[in-house]
């Protein structure tokens, strides 16, 4: 990807003063997720006089600790609960469309491992009158998923990227272009450009624009078509041009603690296979003066002349065997070690990563070494709801402006994340119901909270339950 030629490209265009040193710490990152880390994992050794690269055995822990976020924060039990019921079946429609659970689940562990993902939407098929939008009702959205390699904040408020450029490569008929799409606020409203440039040799050139692609787009709104979010963590990596950081950031030393152990423990295993030591005279030479060993042939029985051979201690030294310690408890005490720093140092808490060998632990036991995890989880949800809500107002407004539909953007829009796997959901559930015994907390919202329901059909509901059971809710 031509990321650093692209922000001089916008630098001189727009005169700005971009930097593009950040996007060498998101390629490290990339590199830890991919597994293979060159500076750190290859090494070099000497044999028979040569210069031989041999790698590391790794976990893969960078991409494992990515998944196991994404997981957590969106999965196909993430519920959209939107209000409007049109708008709510044009959504649906839309993200099925685009495999939004599947790819949006991806996104996430991307930008957990590069600091920053956005979901961009885009319209195909649109019509325009000049550079104004045109309502058409066979235009399609299209969602493109893209982490912080792919991302260009032009514009940070309070915190806010509120205007970007994004950067996809696209390779057509054997030829690869870098695809530039700049959304800015031009008078309070966004207006996208689009750009599109052939590279050849390293180099970069402005092309024609494909097919349907217009170059200039005013979207008449300050609804921006893109959403991006980060790790929910305070970016303590200067010139970050307001992109965030990987959730590892601050742990590399710990993903080379858990490879170097586990690299230990694999060498120990593949250097600990028994040695065996024959004197000389058991030993044959053919023909060829290849030395032969009784192993070599099918053969059990030998006679040597002369005196056995005997050692001080009385041993016979025909054979001596070696057999190496594996070492198998230390290595993964070692290993178990360096998991329990990287699992806290990523927000997981001290035990995430266990191997205790089938060990039972009750169901308290298991929520309380969690809470860690709990918390963190919790603070990354905020970054998950916002960008999720922003998404599908961007989705809603183009469905009522640019599709037609009777859909609704200012809709209320509630996230409800699935969490039973860091959370003991019985116990919380039986909670709210003595906060509603106790009147700390109303019945309407008992039901909107456990049964999705929005708040006008959740207080209509209330007056039918009977005030001596709450069990009905």
């Amino acid at each position: 990807m031509e990321i650093t030629k692209i922000v001089d490209w916008i630098n001189k265009e727009k005169n700005c003063n971009l930097s593009a040193g950040y996007y060498g710490k998101i390629d490290l990152w990339q590199q830890w997720w991919m597994g293979l880390c060159k500076k750190f994992h290859e090494f070099k050794t000497i044999e028979n006089d040569q210069a031989v690269t041999r790698k590391l055995f790794t976990l893969g822990m960078a991409k494992k600790v990515c998944e196991d976020w994404a997981s957590i924060l969106l999965n196909e039990k993430t519920e959209i609960a939107i209000q409007d019921n049109a708008s709510a079946e044009f959504f649906d429609s839309v993200i099925e469309d685009n495999g939004f659970w599947k790819l949006g689940n991806e996104l996430v562990e991307k930008a957990f491992y590069s600091g920053t993902g956005a979901f961009v939407v885009k319209v195909k098929g649109m019509l325009l009158s000049g550079e104004t939008v045109r309502k058409s009702s066979n235009a399609k959205i299209h969602i493109d998923y893209l982490p912080a390699g792919n991302i260009i904040p032009l514009t940070i408020h309070n915190g806010q990227i509120t205007e970007a450029a994004f950067v996809s490569e696209v390779f057509s008929k054997g030829k690869t272009y870098v695809y530039l799409e700049m959304h800015e606020l031009i008078d309070s409203k966004y207006q996208i450009t689009n750009k599109y440039f052939e590279t050849t040799n390293g180099q970069l050139k402005l092309t024609t624009l494909p097919d349907g692609v217009l170059e200039v787009v005013k979207t008449g709104t300050d609804i921006p078509l893109f959403s991006i979010f980060s790790p929910n963590i305070v970016n303590n990596i200067p010139k970050s041009n307001g992109l965030g950081m990987s959730i590892y950031a601050n742990a590399i030393d710990n993903l080379q603690g858990v490879d170097l152990a586990f690299n230990n423990f694999c060498r120990d295993f593949k250097l600990g296979g028994k040695k065996v030591f024959y004197s000389e005279s058991l030993i044959r030479t053919n023909a060829d003066g290849k030395k032969i060993t009784p192993d070599d042939v099918m053969q059990q029985l030998f006679s040597i002349v002369g005196e056995l051979p005997i050692s001080e201690t009385g041993q016979n030294t025909l054979m001596t065997e070696y057999n190496p310690d594996l070492r198998v408890n230390d290595n993964k005490d070692g290993i178990q070690a360096q998991l329990d720093y990287l699992s806290f140092k990523v927000g997981f808490g001290t035990k995430h990563y266990q191997f205790n060998g089938g060990q039972i632990v009750t169901a308290t036991q298991y929520t309380g070494d969690k809470q860690e995890l709990v918390q963190n989880a919790s603070k990354h949800y905020i970054a998950i709801d916002r960008a999720l809500k922003t998404l599908t107002k961007a989705i809603l407004w183009v469905g009522k402006e640019i599709i037609g539909k009777p859909v609704d953007p200012d809709t209320e829009v509630t996230i409800q994340f699935e969490d039973s796997y860091i959370i003991d959901k019985e116990s919380e559930r039986l909670r709210d119901l003595q906060e509603v015994r106790d009147g700390l907390k109303q019945r309407y919202e008992y039901r909107m909270k456990w049964y999705g329901e929005d708040e006008e059909t959740a207080k209509s509901m209330v007056p039918e339950i009977s005030n001596n059971s709450l069990m009905g809710f």
